[in-house]
């Protein structure tokens, strides 16, 4: 993460910050930007996020976690916030989403913001995700 951001102090000492990032997946990325921000002498640091929390695996070739390794999936915007060091967190909500896309659903798969897949995973056995990349010997 340092390698691609870095905190300048002489513009970040005493200032109230807002990160805007897309997603949060584990936290541990947002977890250090937040605390790179603070070292830098920030005042306040706020999150936005511009999608709802993922709460779900994508079995379909996005490379996410399982739903445990998710934070939202267990934890509250609160416990989020207070995990990350941020002083306040917010997320786009769902209808927010759909607003940006003039309210149509139709054609979108929104399974990892509310677990309803437009083809249901087996629930029998671990299902593998699918690898964007995977070599085949075939």
């Amino acid at each position: 993460m340092k390698v691609k951001l870095n905190a300048m102090r002489s513009v970040l000492a005493g200032k109230r910050v807002v990160v805007v990032d897309d997603s949060i997946v584990r936290g541990t990325t947002s977890r250090k930007l937040v605390h790179m921000i603070r070292q830098a002498g920030a005042h306040e640091v706020h999150m936005r996020i511009s999608s709802p929390p993922t709460t779900h695996p994508c079995f379909y070739g996005i490379d996410t976690p399982t739903r445990e390794e998710l934070i939202a999936s267990s934890h509250e915007v609160g416990d989020i916030r207070e995990y990350l060091g941020a002083d306040s967190l917010a997320y786009l909500s769902l209808p927010g989403l759909y607003a940006f896309t003039g309210g149509r659903r139709a054609g979108f798969c929104d399974a990892c913001f509310t677990g309803r897949y437009p083809i249901a995973p087996p629930v029998e056995t671990p299902v593998r995700q699918l690898q964007l990349f995977e070599a085949s010997d075939r």
